[in-house]
């Protein structure tokens, strides 16, 4: 009965371990959450409307020498009114990408606010954070200690690991680089989580 999985030998014990990491994708509307969501996905820009809901992909990105990473985004609408949703789509997630719009300086408090509100949910208490700081490449962005500043990054506390990353989501400049970091405290915080729990 069944699928049959429970009479085979233990195949699976000499495959390399598969999973895949739970992302949600959030932040202000017009920030270009889309945009970093397909351009990771496709590899090329891809024009995009307002997300009225939320998109879902699953994507296999390879990350540095010879690892292929599988995410699961959940790229979350960023309107005001969709915003009290964010927090089921963050229940359970391994890290967060919370991207902003480094032009739009007058929409920073904003930003932050939000910023601040999701990461300091009980529920998210610890979880990695990468703050990507997109459209880069225009004239009139904000430098990264500003938008640090500005987002007050520091104040979120030594309890939430995060790293801000400047991109262009169009061409893709940083992305990568970004998720490594990302993965990396995601691997990080798992390690000592596991070594909490064999305390017990």
């Amino acid at each position: 009965m069944g699928n049959g999985l429970s009479e085979q030998p233990n195949f699976l014990s000499s495959v390399p371990f598969f999973q895949s990491f739970h992302i949600a994708i959030l932040g202000l509307d017009s920030a270009g959450k889309t945009t970093v969501l397909y351009r990771l996905q496709f590899n090329e820009f891809v024009n995009t409307v307002p997300t009225k809901g939320f998109n879902s992909e699953k994507v296999k990105v390879s990350l540095g020498a010879h690892r292929t990473v599988t995410f699961h985004f959940w790229d979350v609408g960023g309107q005001e009114k969709l915003r009290p949703l964010w927090k089921s789509y963050t229940r359970c997630t391994d890290g967060i990408i919370f991207v902003v719009d480094s032009v739009d300086a007058e929409r920073m408090e904003e930003a932050k606010t939000e910023l601040h509100k999701i990461a300091k949910t009980s529920e998210n208490q610890g979880v990695p954070l990468l703050v990507v700081a997109n459209k880069q490449d225009l004239r009139h962005s904000l430098g990264l200690d500003e938008i640090e500043k500005l987002l007050a990054l520091k104040e979120l506390g030594p309890a939430t690991p995060w790293h801000l990353q400047p991109t262009c989501a169009i061409i893709g400049d940083g992305l990568r680089e970004g998720l490594e970091r990302l993965h990396d405290m995601i691997l990080k915080r798992r390690k000592v989580l596991r070594q909490q729990r064999k305390k017990r």
